[in-house]
Order: structure tokens, then C-alpha cells, then sequence
């Protein structure tokens, strides 16, 4: 049965005249009731009706953002340039952080849509679509962002990273690597399933064998890459592709520690989310995958916004495509001095 604002009213143990000023900020509520509502609401599961609030209540000139990891630059600098679109449009920013957790998601979805935002960018964790799906009131501005799913329903930004991991894997082969592994991240996520997708693609159009094991998953989070990594140097790769610049910049830190000489023991190929002297100081050493964050960001800040002016307009996707740097290797260094 759908929930009402009755029941939210009931568990909170207020009026339902109190959680609804709680919800629209029509009248002041105390911060005690209101975490007693928003609390009631998260656990109930409830959803008010988008369209009915927005004509009580006008906008707010606020737009969520959930994102999976606050602490992976990546997130961070997409924050920043989503921000920066949205306060010269006199909007302001909330940040909601999942760290990869889908019940996390979920209660940051049932809060943000009961009345605290306009609008909704989502780097969602969840592995269905209908569950995030679910959770999102009817007519609400909502915008995907980085991740999306088969079905477009929303408004999406992202990045197509198949055609730079495609000329890596070639690449690294025309070197003469034989042995070439890959570091993905959660395995239910698009932009893991299309990179992993593109790296079989090359392996198979190269004539190499598919080796399952040198197929690898982190969890897009802080210290995942490093058991990835002493599993393929046990498989004895040649080269080996990171599909994420938070476990990528770990990575390259953790070879140099183990005395890993990069190009020379080990072909590596780093995806670069952000500008960082980390990655210049390898630049010479290492081919690299530059993913166009700040425009990613931006691009959210203007659909999003494009959304909570018109919700009924037809539904866009917006791909942005990431940029393949390879190094030029000294003529000295070659795969005959492995």
C-alpha cells in the first residue's frame, strides 16, 4: 500500500500539518521534529508528489547531489564544476555521499525528494534500475550522471570510454604484450561493463586469447586495486589497464614501492580524472586515459537545471568521450630487456 503523509505523521508522532511545513518550509519546525519527520519519512519509504509541491511551494533554488565517494577527486572536481554552473544561475548545492552503499542511496533519494531540492543529479550506485527507479517521485528533475542504466527514462551525462581503452589494448599488443590485465571497477556498473566490454573487444580483434583471470575487479574505492594488482603480477602480465584514476593513481604508487620499473617491467595504462603533478611526474612512463571531469560537471549543471524549469521536456543524453595519450618509449627501453 502506498504510504501516506499520515503515516508519516504517525510514526513521527506530529500532525500531518507539521510534516507537511516540514517538508514544503512553509512555517518555521523545530530541528528535533524535523529529524523526526525526515527520519520517519526515510523509513517509511515515503514519496510526496513532485508536481503538487513545486505548485504550493515555488523553487527552492537548491539541486542534490548524490554521489558514491566524496572523498575520489574525480566526485570532487565534478562537484566543483557542477557548483560553479549552478550558484552563476543563483542556485545552491547539497551533497549526498552513498560511498557505494545502495541502502545509502536509497534514504539519500526518500530525503532529498521529500521537499529539500528542485532537482536531483544521481551517480548512482544501484545495481537495477528499477529500484532506483522506484525511488524517485513521479515529474521529479532528475538527471543521471556518469553511470546510467540500458533503460532512459532520465535525462543522462556521461563519459564513452570504449574507444580509448579499445586503442590501448591494441597498442599494447603492437608493443608486443601478450599478457595484458585490467583493473575494473564494481562489476554492476556501466561505465565498469563498457570498459571491460571495449578491453574483451581488443583482446578478441587482436587475436589474443580471452584469459578470464586476467580480469579484475575493484570497488572503486580507496585501497581496492592493490590485491588486483598482486593477482595479475602472479599471472605474470605484461601490461596491465586501470579503469579508474582513484585505484589507477594507487596503482603506480604500489609498483614503485615493490620496485616495479613502469615501461620497462610493466606496461601501464592509467586513467587520469583530474589534473595532478602525481600524474605529469609518470607522464613519460605510462599511456594515459583523460576523462573530461569539468565538462562532465558542467554538462550536469546544465541539464539538471534545463529540467527544473521544464520537466516535461523531452528526454536527453549527452556523451562526452574521454581523450588516449600513449607515451613515446625511449628507443633503448624495449620488450627484449624484460
Amino acid at each position: 500500500m502506498k504510504v501516506t503523509i499520515s503515516d508519516v505523521a504517525k510514526l513521527a508522532g506530529v500532525s500531518t500539518a507539521t510534516v507537511s511545513h516540514t517538508i514544503n518550509n512553509t512555517r518555521y519546525v523545530s530541528e528535533e521534529t524535523r529529524e523526526k519527520v525526515f527520519s520517519a519519512i526515510a523509513q517509511l519509504g515515503y514519496t510526496p508528489d513532485a508536481s503538487a509541491r513545486s505548485f504550493r511551494t515555488g523553487k527552492k533554488k537548491t539541486i542534490g547531489f548524490i554521489v558514491p565517494d566524496i572523498s575520489n577527486k574525480f566526485f570532487a572536481t565534478m562537484i566543483e564544476a557542477v557548483e560553479n554552473h549552478l550558484a552563476a544561475a543563483g542556485y545552491h548545492l547539497i551533497i549526498a555521499n552513498t560511498k557505494e552503499d545502495m541502502e545509502r542511496e536509497e534514504k539519500n533519494i526518500r530525503l532529498l525528494t521529500a521537499g529539500l531540492v528542485d532537482g536531483l543529479l544521481i551517480a548512482s550506485t544501484m545495481d537495477s534500475f528499477h529500484r532506483l527507479d522506484s525511488l524517485i517521485p513521479t515529474g521529479f528533475p532528475t538527471v543521471l550522471v556518469d553511470r546510467v542504466f540500458d533503460e532512459k527514462k532520465y535525462t543522462s551525462v556521461c563519459v564513452s570510454n570504449f574507444q580509448p581503452i579499445y586503442r590501448s589494448v591494441c597498442r599494447l599488443v603492437g608493443k608486443g604484450d601478450r599478457r595484458i590485465g585490467i583493473i575494473g571497477g564494481l562489476p554492476r556498473l556501466s561505465t565498469t561493463k563498457e570498459r571491460i566490454s571495449a578491453y574483451q573487444q581488443a583482446i578478441s580483434d587482436c587475436g589474443l586469447a580471452p584469459e578470464e583471470t586476467f580480469i579484475r575487479y575493484g570497488d572503486s574505492m580507496e585501497n581496492s586495486a592493490r590485491a588486483c594488482l598482486d593477482e595479475l603480477m602472479e599471472e605474470s602480465c605484461d601490461a596491465i589497464i586501470v579503469c579508474q584514476g582513484l585505484m589507477a593513481s594507487e596503482t603506480i604508487t604500489y609498483l614503485q614501492k615493490k620496485g616495479v620499473r613502469l615501461g620497462q617491467d610493466i606496461d601501464l595504462v592509467s586513467f587520469v580524472d583530474y589534473e595532478s603533478e602525481f600524474y605529469q611526474l609518470y607522464a613519460s612512463q605510462i599511456d594515459s586515459i583523460v576523462q573530461p571531469v569539468d565538462e562532465l560537471g558542467a554538462a550536469a549543471g546544465v541539464e539538471i537545471l534545463k529540467r527544473v524549469e521544464e520537466p516535461d521536456a523531452p528526454i536527453f543524453e549527452k556523451v562526452l568521450t574521454s581523450s588516449y595519450h600513449p607515451y613515446d618509449a625511449p628507443k633503448s627501453w624495449n620488450h627484449s630487456d624484460r
